[in-house]
């Protein structure tokens, strides 16, 4: 069996736009992405996207629709299988923290150049509403992707 790191990504929708983080340290520091992160010992995908989302912008999401699955090879291994969750369910207001600085996005106008670049790849798909599984493979170092495939859904939202 595939040694996968399980994580998440969390999508809140409001109106046309979406709230991305700006990672401040960490994996993909620097990038935009939504918020999201590994799973803890015994926590479900779901617990752990509330739970990441929660630490990351100070806002509760209910209502977690999963949308997607995504396993990422770099350098040929195995490397992490995100679970992504999307949602229009919420309250609070973004906040910054140490972890992430939230900012507001119109889903139309994503700023790409500044993120995983797997992410003008798949995130279209997602806001169109289809549900999918992925498999990207990167170079050694994460700056460029060597080829993905999309697959039927296993999963269930």
């Amino acid at each position: 069996m595939t040694d996968w790191t399980q994580a998440t990504l969390t999508y809140l929708i409001d109106g046309e736009e979406v709230l991305l983080i700006e990672k401040k340290r960490g994996h993909g520091a620097g990038n935009f992405n939504g918020p999201g992160g590994k799973l803890e010992e015994d926590e479900t995908p779901r617990e752990a996207a509330k739970r990441e989302f929660r630490e990351e912008t100070k806002i509760e999401v209910e209502g977690l629709e999963k949308v997607a699955e995504l396993k990422f090879y770099f350098g040929g291994d195995p490397d992490q299988h995100v679970h992504v969750f999307m949602t229009e369910e919420y309250e609070g207001s973004a906040e910054e923290t140490e972890e992430a600085r939230p900012e507001w996005f119109p889903v139309d106008d994503m700023p790409y150049d500044d993120m995983w670049p797997d992410d003008e790849v798949w995130m279209p798909k997602m806001f169109s509403g289809e549900k999918f599984e992925a498999v990207f493979r990167f170079s050694e170092d994460g700056s460029s992707i060597k080829d993905y495939e999309f697959l039927e859904p296993s999963f269930h939202g």
